[in-house]
């Protein structure tokens, strides 16, 4: 019985933090505990709620520690050369124990990352989280321009891992993804040259596309993560967080007896007073720990048992190894890249012997207006604070639905790329039969 004591008092000493026995200890655990001390003393109910941030943040992040730690075992196995990259992939799929199960997960986990982000930047921009509301020291029209920052480094990240299994795949998907990036007035032969290292997809550009898989692009993520969070505190927590504060009505306090001291003594009764109001902030929030932290654990689990069983039914692809003679048809770029490759089909134009560069209207011009345009906004938007973290506030119906356009304008160009799209690009609806074509030597 006492090594049964000695042992529960041990494991109550390591975990208290996590599960606090008081509101006391709730509160020493953010400052005791380097991992809670990221999160504030208390948060508001709201901010807990699944209907409103769906956490979809929680879920990307978790998405990228599973990238890292798979990632990091890949490491160990997995050669960067184009003698050998090819040959450690088929290695690690069929020699090494779940190696396949491996790769699957890190190939599942990038994919929904990438469409994790996305949806998160959405769910921002609906419930007008990109806009100051009534925090004092607010600036979270810089914390939406971080989040476009870890977008496009989370493309970039999945874009620089296509390459790594050296398969046809990989090659021919990043020979169309450069060369829509060559098509940039002025660097475009530069940013191609710089991210090959040449001018040609070889061992040099293989090995750039891996220290920055491995190390650059992972550190940056890291960093503006970190950032990421520090300013969502400075900023007063989640946009709902105002919304919830201001709806919040002060109550009259009720006045306090007292004794009144006068010449002839002491009398009972109410002393004069100032009547006062206030509002109750503790009523509507509750202590980071346990609650926030129990629902974080759940977000965690569910996000990786999604990533174990989606990797069990959608095994890691590996096609005939990379080869530069033999084209495929049609040759497409990776899936999130996909609308570009289909804006540039559309917005290539022959008016009689002039055409119309699709490459650099639709592949570079038109997707960075619209960057600019999503950098931008956050200062243009006029509507009130009291339209701040509301789903669908009506004051901003007009933009939300422009916005809910383009984003639905974007997923069914990546939805025709990637089932519609046949030999030499033509259009196939799903039931049509794909001709036969010559492979090109």
């Amino acid at each position: 019985m006492p090594m049964v004591e000695t042992t529960k008092k041990l494991y109550k000493r390591l975990t208290w933090t996590w599960n606090p026995g008081s509101e006391k200890e709730a509160g020493d655990a953010i400052v005791k505990n380097l991992l809670l001390h990221w999160f504030p003393n208390k948060i508001s109910k709201e901010s807990l709620s699944w209907s409103y941030s769906l956490w979809l943040g929680t879920i990307s992040f978790v998405l990228f520690i599973i990238l890292v730690v798979t990632g990091v075992v890949l490491m160990f196995l997995y050669v960067p050369s184009v003698e050998r990259a090819y040959s450690s992939i088929k290695d690690i799929e069929f020699v090494v124990s779940f190696g396949w199960l491996l790769r699957s997960m890190h190939r599942i986990s990038a994919h929904l990352m990438v469409a994790a982000v996305f949806l998160h930047m959405i769910r921002v921009f609906l419930t007008g989280a990109y806009k100051n509301g009534i925090a004092v020291g607010s600036n979270r029209p810089l914390n939406w321009i971080i989040g476009i920052a870890l977008f496009i480094l989370t493309l970039l990240l999945s874009f620089t891992g296509y390459l790594l299994p050296w398969d046809q795949l990989a090659f021919w998907a990043i020979t169309v993804g450069t060369n829509i990036a060559s098509a940039a007035p002025v660097v475009g032969d530069w940013i191609r040259f710089v991210l090959l290292g040449g001018s040609t997809i070889d061992q040099n550009a293989l090995i750039r596309f891996y220290v920055l898989h491995v190390f650059f692009l992972p550190m940056m993520v890291l960093l503006l993560f970190s950032y990421h969070m520090w300013r969502v505190r400075k900023d007063g927590g989640l946009a709902v967080a105002d919304k919830e504060a201001s709806s919040m009505k002060p109550e009259a306090q009720k006045p306090v007896k007292s004794k009144t001291y006068s010449l002839l003594g002491i009398t009972n009764g109410t002393s004069v007073h100032v009547r006062t109001v206030s509002i109750d902030e503790e009523k509507n929030s509750v202590a980071s720990s346990p609650h926030l932290i129990r629902r974080i654990w759940i977000v965690s689990l569910l996000t990786f048992l999604s990533v174990l069983i989606l990797s069990v039914i959608f095994r890691a692809p590996l096609e005939a190894p990379a080869n530069p003679s033999v084209t495929p048809n049609p040759a497409k770029a990776p899936w999130y890249f996909l609308w570009l490759q289909e804006l540039v089909t559309i917005t290539t134009v022959k008016l009689g012997s002039f055409t119309i560069n699709g490459a650099l209207v639709g592949g570079i011009l038109l997707p960075t207006a619209l960057l600019g345009l999503a950098i931008w906004w956050p200062y243009r938007d006029r509507s009130g604070v009291n339209s701040v973290g509301v789903w669908f506030a009506r004051e901003r119906s007009g933009q939300n639905y422009v916005f809910i356009g383009i984003c639905l304008f974007i997923i069914v160009l990546t939805i025709v790329g990637t089932f519609l799209r046949g030999p030499y690009w033509n259009f196939y609806w799903p039931w049509e039969q794909w001709p036969t074509m010559p492979v090109k030597f």
